[in-house]
């Protein structure tokens, strides 16, 4: 009985210390979050397209409240106008009669509570995938799947590159972005390796033509979220501005980024 006491009085001692601590963390007022992505993908027409409205909310809150009610149109250098038309309370804005040109210029204008946004970008061409290469001996382990997405780069053009990895298993998608300096004219590759990745899963590779400056977007982005991007005491990441400003009130920016681009699309079973 002795012994049961002290065995008692031990783990009631560790479980009085524990405390449920409440983090203190600072409110804003919520910004507009634009998500503009123009895909056309290579052998479609381009015409349906979509571009998702939401805000900003506290780090706990579980949903993501949807901007309702705006006016969203892009414009294309000729002055045609492409009304994109919200669906339900959903926050998505859709067209159905989008006309993508290579090397158009387009201009994306947001009227949202009494407020004017507005974003200028080029749509980019892209090469396509020319194959995939599978090493089934990747990894520090020696055993994880690797697929390299090869694609031609043309000579003498700076070119910019954003690359989607989407697997059927229950993984973030992997995103890279690429640039060809070093690799001009030369046939290169994107990379994608998972450690869950087998036999028979199925992982989808886009491949973007994009800007230079969504590029440099991206690359602060993708640096910021990886595994190197510092631990609890190194210096906050900065805030990210896209190229989408608040004509009305330059102090209220949104965040988020308004893209075009001409999209390669594989699907690859991996062997």
């Amino acid at each position: 009985m002795k012994k049961l006491f002290v065995i008692v009085l031990f783990l009631s001692f560790f479980t009085n210390c524990e405390d449920v601590v409440d983090v203190d963390l600072n409110t804003a007022e919520p910004r507009l979050v634009i998500d503009a992505s123009i895909n056309w993908f290579k052998n479609t027409s381009g015409n349906e397209q979509s571009i998702r409205l939401s805000l900003t909310a506290p780090f706990f809150d579980e949903s993501v409240p949807p901007a309702n009610g705006a006016t969203v149109q892009i414009t294309d250098s000729n002055n045609t106008v492409f009304n994109f038309v919200e669906e339900g309370l959903t926050g998505i804005y859709r067209t159905n009669n989008f006309v993508p040109v290579i090397d158009e210029t387009y201009t994306l204008t947001i009227l949202y509570e009494g407020e004017t946004y507005t974003g200028t970008e080029i749509l980019k061409s892209v090469v396509p995938i020319d194959f995939v290469e599978q090493e089934n001996e990747g990894g520090f382990s020696g055993e994880d799947i690797e697929l390299k997405a090869f694609y031609t780069d043309p000579a003498n053009i700076e070119n910019y590159y954003f690359f989607e990895f989407i697997s059927d298993i229950p993984v973030i998608p992997t995103l890279e972005v690429y640039e060809d300096r070093f690799t001009d004219g030369n046939q290169i590759f994107g990379f994608y390796t998972e450690e869950d990745l087998e036999s028979g899963n199925i992982v989808t590779i886009r491949n973007h033509g994009i800007s230079e400056r969504f590029y440099e977007f991206m690359f602060i982005l993708l640096q910021q979220g990886s595994e190197e991007g510092g631990g609890p005491f190194e210096t906050q990441p900065a805030t990210v501005r896209g190229n989408c400003i608040n004509t009305t009130n330059p102090d209220n920016f949104p965040f988020g980024y308004f893209r075009l681009s001409e999209v390669d699309e594989l699907i690859y079973t991996v062997q």
